[in-house]
């Protein structure tokens, strides 16, 4: 017995290889346009396969193409006759008779396909998809139309059609469609978010928009019209209006804030604080301490109101003080210790770099790098900022120790290489240019392309100031004028600058000084002298390594609003990066600056 099941596993397996030849073969000849021999084959194999509708499908292509007309006529009647129930077949005679000129008797088959339609899904797609092919748009939409009724579901083909209006280029029913078939099958909502993203026009959101707005008014329980706006708005950049529906939908469904602190974590990302700001609070003031979320909204609240204040460069000290007191009000509900580590580091930045009050700050970090299991990182990262200010007191020593503690825990860690860069700086304030140059050296091969950016940059100012003189004189009077700037000393910084051009005019560091003294203003936040500056580079040393900084930063200044706003001057200046210093550091991100200046959609 299992000799003749092998022996018969044997023989169907032969026919079906020879089976899958012939029709490879069929397929190559129709491919090269040899027809006959196509039609020979593929009609061979629709007599063996009388229920192949595919087969039967390329052996009338191969009489179509031969324009046997009267061939797949007769081939079609008598297919017709075996299968009245599948309708797709009046499509293609219909399809047959467009060829001869038939066009009335063609359309009176194609209603006759749709007007005997079956109560069957699987029928009713293959109809569509059969005008569809024939680009007969109107028609594959009235079969599903005629679908749904039958199958007493207006929606079940919903997807379909938004496909097909979308063809067609009916832009506002192609999106009705879309939402219909989203709210009878909510799972498709990722894959139509992708269709809107990759098709869609800025006015083609703006209709989806009013679309959904019509339909939130006319049911007011369902929650995916909702989502889908605020996902509307997140793609817009409209935040404040995402969020609003964010809150509307959290309070509706009685959640825990979750979708809340998602969209406020997208808006602080997109550094638009107001809102961020406003979606940490919601979950602090609503769901209270028992939320899951109160502690990290508490803490992005605190350090999106920081970064609304130190990124903007507009805040008063009496913003910089009532910041001051709710970092410290965390610190007192939630205590100092290793899990507040990281808000201890940020409250001592303020302190120093805003309040210049440094021994609080060092303070509050001697302390807080002695906590028992303190992440290693934090620790490592609040040890470098320690060091920072020490050495804005002019405490060298204790500078160095400490970038050196984390240059050795830390040697191929990007901390550790982010303490050797200052290090080598510090030794470079300190006029020990050579060990200095060869760490900036070793550095410029960096992962990280900010520290092998910079180190670049400081090497390539080292040996340019050091070679050209026979003595060091003057990068010693300007390694100290950096020291001063660094520390905040900066009328005495100034001075220093100053000396240079008086006891050695036309030295090679002019456009170094005009640099420098531009990041000064710009701390003093003196926007029109440090203009100034960045312009005198740009006017009068073309050829410095400072002219592709100047252009960026001066561009940069030029399109904020609170600084000097002038959004076509802005443009201007970025697009001399592009095509003055196109091998810059700053030219891909000029020119995503300069398309958005000018109106382009950012690529």
């Amino acid at each position: 017995m299992k000799k003749i099941i092998l022996h018969i596993v044997l023989i169907l397996g032969v026919a079906l290889a020879a089976h899958a030849q012939e029709s490879r073969l069929a397929q190559q000849y129709f491919n090269n346009g040899e027809f006959e021999k196509a039609s020979a084959i593929y009609e061979k194999l629709y007599k063996k396969n009388s229920r192949n509708d595919y087969y039967f499908s390329k052996y009338l292509d191969c009489l179509i193409e031969l324009e046997n007309y009267s061939e797949a006529e007769k081939t079609l009647k008598k297919q017709i006759k075996k299968q009245p129930k599948n309708v797709s077949l009046y499509v293609l005679y219909g399809n047959l008779l467009e060829k001869q000129f038939r066009d009335d008797e063609a359309n009176e088959l194609y209603k006759k396909a749709i007007k005997e339609l079956d109560k069957d899904h699987r029928s009713i797609g293959r109809l569509a998809s059969e005008f569809q092919k024939l680009m007969k748009f109107d028609l594959a939409i009235e079969a599903y139309e005629k679908g749904g009724k039958l199958l007493n579901d207006r929606n079940i083909f919903a997807y379909n059609l938004a496909r097909l209006y979308g063809q067609k280029g009916d832009t506002q029913k192609m999106i009705g469609s879309y939402l219909d078939a989203i709210k009878r099958t909510p799972s498709l909502a990722a894959n139509v978010k992708t269709q809107f993203t990759r098709n869609f026009s800025e006015d083609d959101f703006q209709e989806v928009q009013t679309q959904l707005y019509e339909r939130i008014q006319e049911d007011d329980t369902s929650t995916i019209y909702p989502e889908l706006l605020t996902w509307v708005f997140v793609h817009k950049k409209d935040y404040k209006n995402a969020l609003r529906q964010a809150k509307a939908i959290d309070r509706r469904q009685q959640e825990g804030g979750a979708r809340v602190y998602r969209l406020a974590q997208t808006a602080a990302r997109a550094k638009d604080y107001d809102v961020a700001i406003s979606g940490f609070d919601y979950i602090v003031e609503n769901k209270g301490a028992g939320s899951a979320f109160y502690v990290d909204a508490k803490r992005e609240s605190l350090r999106c109101q920081r970064f609304k204040l130190v990124e903007g460069y507009q805040y008063t000290e009496e913003d910089l003080r009532n910041l001051e007191s709710k970092y410290e009000a965390f610190l007192t509900e939630f205590g100092r210790k290793k899990t507040t580590a990281s808000i201890i580091a940020e409250l001592a930045d303020l302190q120093a770099y805003f309040l210049n009050d440094l021994d609080k700050a060092i303070q509050l970090l001697d302390e807080m790098i002695q906590y028992p299991d303190i992440n290693q990182h934090v620790q490592a990262r609040a040890k470098i900022s320690l060091a920072d200010f020490y050495l804005m007191k002019g405490e060298i020593w204790e500078a160095t120790l400490l970038y050196s503690q984390v240059d050795k825990a830390f040697k191929d860690d990007l901390l550790g290489q982010e303490a050797r860069f200052r290090n080598a700086k510090l030794s470079y304030y300190a006029g020990d240019f050579g060990w200095a140059q060869a760490q900036f050296d070793v550095l410029k091969a960096s992962t990280s392309k900010l520290i092998a950016n910079d180190a670049l940059d400081m090497s390539v100012f080292i040996m340019d100031n050091l070679g050209l003189d026979t003595t060091a004189a003057p990068l010693m009077i300007f390694s100290q004028a950096d020291l001063l700037t660094f520390q905040n000393k900066f009328e005495e910084a100034f001075t220093k600058l100053d000396s240079i051009k008086v006891l050695f005019p036309e030295h090679s560091l002019e456009d170094d000084v005009f640099y420098t003294k531009s990041k000064v203003y710009f701390k003093q936040r003196n926007y029109s002298k440090a203009a100034e500056m960045l312009q005198t580079i740009i006017d009068n040393y073309p050829e410095s390594i400072r002219v592709d900084n100047a252009l960026f930063e001066l561009a940069e200044m030029y399109e904020r609003e609170f600084q000097l706003n002038d959004k076509e001057k802005a443009a201007k200046l970025y697009e001399r990066i592009l095509f003055e210093h196109s091998g810059s550091t700053f030219s891909v991100e000029a020119r995503k600056r300069y398309r958005r200046l000018i109106g382009d959609a950012v690529q």
